[in-house]
């Protein structure tokens, strides 16, 4: 898988790429990177990227020319011209020609306004051959760049970032790691969010630490008994602290007859 990152500040993204798994990855070739800098495309010699908004308020814009450029570089291509899957060149005719495209890659721009971030959406992302993502600043970007070429408008979260480059990476984080053979399948089975539920409470050496010890379930060896706690530390985690995943777990059927008993024994005791 690829990811394309399109940002006036490259040093940021790239710092990220060269450490801990992501770089193992990047050295098996399981992940591919590229960084392009906005800035390589602007159109006067001062390598301007931004511009008043038309209508007046406070703050900049990020231009549409230079972005359009980088995007047309990186390999996005217009999305009309995705759907119709064609490309069309001026002919000496004055007609246009239409040729086929290759499949493009899916953009993506990081924006406070955009559609909630979620696992689910990171598991959708990590099917794709490749992603390019458009690192905002300032004020956000021309409208017309995201009519013309973006597919998803993405949020981390209800707040408001200066940097475009800090929620990129936290996409790129949650998708990455779902890739085929960058993390051991068994690491991502029973982790938060897998099956409706939290992860449950981890520990490690020493048995005890500050007068508090390691629960004994843990250290028995008995693998039932410490699967059945484990997935009774998960139900109960999540009921207190995302009842919400509890209840649309339930409402869509994620849940077996063991995992259903146990929030109705948990539900009983709270009441």
């Amino acid at each position: 898988m690829k990811f394309t990152v399109l940002t006036l500040f490259p040093e940021i993204t790239d710092a990220f790429f060269a450490n801990s798994i992501m770089a193992k990855a990047v050295k098996k070739e399981i992940i591919k990177y590229q960084a392009i800098n906005i800035r390589d495309f602007a159109l006067d010699k001062h390598k301007t990227c931004d511009d008043a908004p038309y209508g007046g308020g406070a703050g900049m814009l990020m231009l549409a020319e230079p972005l359009s450029l980088a995007l047309e570089y990186a390999g996005a291509g217009k999305k009309m011209n995705r759907e119709q899957g064609t490309d069309n060149e001026n002919c000496d005719s004055g007609r246009f020609h239409q040729t086929a495209l290759p499949s493009s890659p899916r953009v993506i721009y990081l924006s406070p306004s955009g559609k909630l971030f979620n696992q689910n959406m990171a598991k959708e992302l990590a099917k794709e051959r490749e992603l390019i993502l458009i690192c905002g600043r300032y004020e956000g970007i021309d409208q017309r760049i995201i009519d013309m070429y973006v597919d998803d408008e993405i949020s981390v979260g209800d707040y408001v970032l200066s940097s475009g480059e800090v929620a990129a990476l936290a996409v790129i984080d949650a998708v990455y790691r779902l890739v085929g053979n960058v993390i051991c399948s068994e690491s991502l089975d029973e982790e938060s969010f897998s099956g409706g539920l939290l992860e449950y409470p981890q520990f490690t050496r020493p048995d005890v630490f500050d007068t508090i010890k390691v629960p004994e379930v843990l250290l028995s060896g008995h693998h039932e008994q410490i699967r059945l706690w484990r997935l009774e530390k998960r139900v109960e985690k999540t009921f207190l602290q995302r009842p919400d995943l509890i209840q649309r777990g339930r409402e869509l059927g994620f849940f077996n007859k063991e995992i259903n008993g146990i929030i109705d024994r948990i539900s009983g005791e709270k009441k």
